[in-house]
């Protein structure tokens, strides 16, 4: 059965390599196409703009009540920012365990779209930066996880991130104590994205 599954994950990450570069052929047709088009497609994203009293007048009440909650989230999220990346400094050179980019997970591109107005930049802003440090955050503790406790769990966890099917079998103490050494050394995946 490990085969079996060791085979389907090979083929996730084939499949995964192969939609990066779909993702990246479409960037590169949309970038010339851009560059072909660059002042007629500026005219026509600026027709879908919403200007700024339009965007609030069109706003619930019930909407814009939430807002300070909403962005209270800077604070937790700057906080675990922060953290994350002190953690990563100090622990990850102790560890071997090769650093995750930041910038790779913080991408701030839709600030520049000509049809948005100033509230819904700042909110792509604050979208970004939050999703951002979430993924960041969860690529930080998969590779802790892979090093101190790369063991399944006993059920099935949701959403598990991708580090998660190259750990132990729940209960498999001799694969975990005869593996866990080779199983730290295995941040390839890492290492290739970088290049």
């Amino acid at each position: 059965m490990p085969t079996t599954i060791d085979e389907l994950l090979a083929r996730i990450r084939t499949l995964q390599d192969e939609l990066e570069e779909e993702y990246r052929k479409a960037r590169d047709e949309l970038g010339q196409k851009r560059a072909q088009l660059a002042g007629e497609f500026l005219r026509q994203q600026r027709r879908y703009k919403i200007g700024l009293f339009g965007f609030l007048r069109r706003t619930r009440p019930l909407v814009a009540l939430t807002a300070p909650l909403i962005y209270a989230g800077w604070i937790p999220f700057l906080l675990m920012d922060v953290f994350v990346t002190l953690f990563q400094a100090v622990c990850f050179p102790i560890y071997r365990i090769p650093k995750v980019r930041r910038a790779d997970y913080l991408v701030f591109d839709r600030v520049d779209l000509p049809y948005l107005n100033i509230i819904e930049k700042f909110n792509c802003f604050y979208c970004s930066y939050g999703n951002g440090v979430a993924a960041y955050v969860r690529e930080v503790a998969a590779r802790t996880e892979q090093y101190w406790c790369p063991i399944k769990h006993a059920r099935r966890i949701h959403a598990a991130h991708g580090r998660y099917p190259q750990f132990f079998e729940y209960g498999d103490a001799e694969a975990f104590r005869l593996g866990l050494d080779r199983l730290r050394q295995q941040y390839g995946d890492a290492e290739r994205k970088k290049s």
